[in-house]
């Protein structure tokens, strides 16, 4: 059996990849199928206890992906909440739209009516956001170049996931409107953790639902404080630079490889990453 890189894209829109160390990794892999992959085993001394245990030979890959990776949701969101402001007559801070980038629900709503100003309880401020959000994407869907491709080209090979800063009832809904639903084994909210980003507790949360270390994961990014979250919680990264909110150039330094485009991510670049923990691979 040749080696094999397995990459399991953990969302959501946008996420985390997992590469593991040479060697094998056992368990958490029966939970989601894999018949007909060449890099699964049955077990013999699990036959006995009557499960089927999984064998991965040489890498064990994750991949985490945040939501804005794959629709264009940062523009749409500095939008609805600028216009949710100036309904109430207030000015908009220089470093509001960067500062709320990858916080939680929790977090940016508290955000809004404290350091912008916005009348009412941060929970009624939040829910309001999110409603207007949502009518958004019913009125069309701004899924961002390449995005059904990368996750259909990946999740042909290997299992997804995803890790978003975007509220639960946002990531089932663009899942779902893209047609992308079943393409994920794991979804989690920054909703659901402690904090968001740039905490780590949101990729800390992925791989530990998933039984992987930090260590053998490699994370998709392409915001500052996503990108900071991501090495912090000690994942490997691949950047690919927000057109309108770049990374800040300290942040983007910490990415093991940084790409134009969704196109540019294919599974050889993924294999690099994994194999190459503490190279850099600008692509330009």
């Amino acid at each position: 059996m040749s080696p094999e890189l397995l990459t399991l894209v953990v969302l959501p829109v946008a996420g985390v990849l997992i590469l593991g160390v040479p060697g094998m990794a056992w368990g958490w892999w029966s939970a989601i199928g894999g018949e007909g992959n060449p890099v699964l085993a049955q077990s013999s001394s699990a036959e006995s206890l009557g499960v089927s245990v999984v064998l991965v030979p040489v890498f064990l890959a994750l991949l985490v992906v945040s939501l804005p990776l794959l629709v264009e949701s940062e523009e749409l969101w500095d939008e609805v909440r600028r216009g949710f402001a100036a309904e109430s007559g207030l000015p908009w801070p220089p470093d509001a739209t960067r500062a709320m980038q990858g916080m939680s629900t929790e977090e940016w709503s508290a955000y809004l009516t404290d350091v912008v100003g916005m009348p009412g309880e941060s929970d009624d401020v939040a829910a309001e956001v999110i409603d207007r959000m949502a009518a958004r994407y019913r009125e069309g869907l701004p899924l961002l170049p390449g995005a059904r491709d990368v996750v259909r080209r990946l999740g042909a090979r290997w299992p997804l996931g995803l890790a978003s800063s975007s509220p639960r009832r946002l990531i089932d809904a663009v899942l779902e409107s893209a047609g992308l639903a079943d393409q994920f084994l794991v979804t989690v909210s920054t909703e659901e953790v402690a904090a968001g980003k740039p905490s780590p507790e949101v990729y800390l949360h992925v791989v530990r639902k998933l039984g992987v270390s930090p260590e053998h994961a490699v994370a998709i990014e392409d915001s500052s404080n996503g990108i900071r979250s991501a090495a912090e919680a000690g994942l490997r990264l691949i950047a690919v630079p927000n057109a309108a909110y770049p990374p800040a150039d300290d942040a983007l330094a910490l990415a093991d490889a940084v790409v134009r485009s969704l196109d540019d991510i294919d599974p050889q670049l993924v294999t690099s990453v994994g194999r190459e923990r503490w190279g850099r691979h600008p692509v330009s």
